[in-house]
């Protein structure tokens, strides 16, 4: 027995950062595109069951095709993929499936709990009513939450490159299924030449409605996107937020606010947002306080899990062990669950990380998650 561990065979906090030890932490998953966490296998027989034509009919040559590779340069590339997966995810039953399938993948590496987002906008090519896409993708959590112990919540996007009127009728729709498993309203897509300002109206009725949102916002464009986000739209949480750091007082209201950061590495990288995992602002936002959370984005087209975005943080940004238990508590406190919910959820996860002799330090209170509130 080595010293990472003690008399009672436990991991304690010096233990050797791995992905395998990482996965078998408690985490949360908040920033999770349902069209880009598909199986390559589900596709290729949801195509040939629906004789859909995709660019290649074998596992590999159609990885190469969706996964994001050196022919993705921005982020309009990488969102290119996307393309073929909503081709076979235009009925019931493939949305259903997706949904299942990805509350397996998540519960496989100990997520505990699931946000996934979608825009039903997307699913309607070949005649599916809204909401019966929602109630397919809905019935599909449900069964995976009974089946793998998993808690999920859906988050309808608005999509910012086709109009403020079809955001305007996403918003209402995710009002309609409010405390029915839809947990909040985003804004998706293409950032550059499609301020978030346009879709404020959405975003007020949903606010109005008491109901979370968060923003896809300084992914591919800069600060002036967060600040849209924040002051338009009330956004409670910012999906990327990697460029806040250009915008040093941005950045202080975000953390004087505690609004959290969705965190998505790989993707960040792939859609050279930063050049590379080591210059990712993560380390900095983490050492200055801001509430950062460990996401995917996209688990296929980026081929990553949370847990290997949390293991890249140590190997690429230094973060240590007790650090990676800070981003997630992050996590959890972020979510949009209810109060008593979430409270319930910390507690159980902070019970199994002690267990696990991994209790975050608290000498450090600007950074360490455990000395903070909700």
């Amino acid at each position: 027995m080595t010293d990472e561990y003690g008399p009672d065979n436990r991991p304690q906090a010096n233990a050797e950062v791995t992905e395998e030890f990482i996965r078998r932490l408690p985490k949360t998953e908040l920033h999770c595109h349902l069209d880009g966490s598909l199986r390559i296998g589900t596709i290729l027989e949801l195509a040939a069951e629906r004789k859909v034509r995709l660019p290649a009919d074998d596992p590999d040559g159609l990885a190469r095709h969706i996964v994001a590779g050196e022919s993705v340069h921005n982020l309009v590339d990488y969102l290119k993929a996307f393309d073929i997966t909503l081709s076979v995810l235009q009925d019931e039953e493939a949305l259903f499936r997706a949904a299942y399938e990805l509350c397996e993948d998540c519960a496989a590496e100990n997520v505990r709990y699931l946000e996934v987002r979608y825009s039903p906008i997307l699913h309607t090519k070949r005649g599916l009513r809204e909401t019966q896409i929602v109630d397919a993708v809905l019935e599909g959590l449900a069964l995976g939450e009974k089946r793998f112990h998993i808690k999920t919540g859906t988050i309808i996007c608005g999509m910012r490159n086709i109009s403020p009127e079809s955001s305007y009728k996403l918003a209402e729709l995710a009002i309609a299924y409010k405390n029915r498993g839809v947990v909040a309203f985003d804004l998706a897509g293409a950032e550059e030449d499609y301020p978030a300002k346009k879709h404020k109206d959405a975003f007020f009725l949903i606010l109005r409605n008491n109901i979370n949102c968060t923003l896809h916002a300084g992914e591919s464009y800069g600060p002036e996107s967060i600040h849209q986000a924040l002051h338009y739209c009330g956004t409670h949480r910012i999906g990327h937020g990697t460029r806040l750091k250009e915008d040093g007082d941005l950045l202080n209201y975000v953390n004087d606010h505690r609004i959290p950061l969705e965190i998505c590495l790989t993707s960040n990288v792939q859609t050279r947002v930063v050049p590379s995992l080591s210059e990712h602002p993560l380390r900095f936002y983490y050492d200055y306080g801001l509430r950062t959370t460990i996401n995917t984005d996209n688990r296929l087209m980026s081929n990553t899990t949370v847990t290997r975005e949390l293991y890249l943080a140590h190997k690429h940004l230094g973060f240590t062990l007790p650090e990676i238990v800070d981003l997630i508590i992050f996590g959890f406190k972020s979510s949009f669950l209810p109060y008593r919910a979430k409270v319930r959820m910390l507690r159980d996860a902070l019970a199994e990380l002690s267990e696990l002799a991994l209790e975050p330090k608290t000498q450090k209170p600007h950074t360490s998650a455990a000395a903070e509130t909700l």
